[in-house]
């Protein structure tokens, strides 16, 4: 997406509809993944519960489709991964740093999210402070939105300054994106940037603001095994948040949350 200047097609309110449902169901399905995950589960066995929760709720894995081709349902990224991880049968370890992002697609509409949590503990010391501040800037980029004529920069900038604050590094070679009638749409989101500056957002556009910061440097690699995991080069621990949002008159509306 190197077009920022370009905004979404308008959505019918039965395109919202759908997106609204389909983000309760990613949501719902987290919900569930979380209660299943401990010490000795596998990446593919939380790939297959994810997969058949998909299914049962009558949606479909939008990494499976030919849109994507990505090898499974779900990304499961573990400690120094950062996104796009392809789950393994390498059991989680007590402590593990994981991060899942799930798209779906329901009705023909594409909703995603991504949280990060620890296996088996809570976390504490500096990965706490990771998971913390990488969550707090998502909520202060969605609290940015502010309805008609909030700017893309105004986003970045609300989590940038979260995790300036807070001494994390900030991935700047990923980025948030619109989303809905496809996976990645215009315009990207920055997990950086100026206040004031950028796109404006229009009602009824839908974007995924999806912050992603390490305890360590700002580079990435990505995995010549597997073509997909993107990791830290400096193998550092590293955090994604990420929700789906309407931009509405007043601000936003969180679509993947119960």
């Amino acid at each position: 997406l190197e077009n920022n200047s370009m905004t979404q097609p308008p959505k019918t309110e039965a395109q919202i509809q759908a997106m609204r449902e389909g983000g309760k169901i990613l949501a719902t399905v987290f919900d569930g993944l979380k209660k299943q995950l401990s010490v000795g589960m596998t990446g593919l066995e939380a790939d297959a519960w994810v997969d058949a929760e998909i299914r049962r709720h009558g949606a479909q894995a939008t990494y499976k489709t030919s849109e994507v081709n990505f090898p499974n349902a779900i990304c499961i990224s573990v400690n120094d991964a950062l996104v796009h991880g392809v789950p393994t049968n390498i059991p989680f370890d007590k402590g593990d740093v994981v991060g899942f992002d799930l798209v779906i697609t329901f009705k023909g509409m594409k909703t995603d999210a991504a949280f990060t949590t620890v296996i088996g503990e809570e976390p504490t010391g500096a990965v706490r402070h990771l998971l913390k501040n990488t969550e707090r800037s998502l909520y202060a980029g969605i609290d940015a939105v502010k309805g008609n004529g909030t700017r893309i920069g105004d986003i970045s900038a609300a989590v940038e300054g979260v995790l300036t604050a807070a001494k994390l590094g900030v991935i700047r070679n990923l980025v948030g994106h619109g989303v809905g009638n496809e996976m990645h749409m215009a315009p990207e989101v920055p997990n950086y940037g100026k206040a004031g500056t950028g796109l404006v957002l229009s009602p009824g556009e839908t974007i995924a603001i999806e912050p992603m910061a390490t305890l360590g440097g700002e580079r990435i690699i990505t995995d010549t095994d597997d073509g997909w995991t993107i990791s830290t080069a400096d193998g550092s621990l590293a955090a994604q948040f990420e929700h789906t949002i309407l931009v509405t008159e007043t601000g936003a509306e969180i679509l993947t949350i119960l």
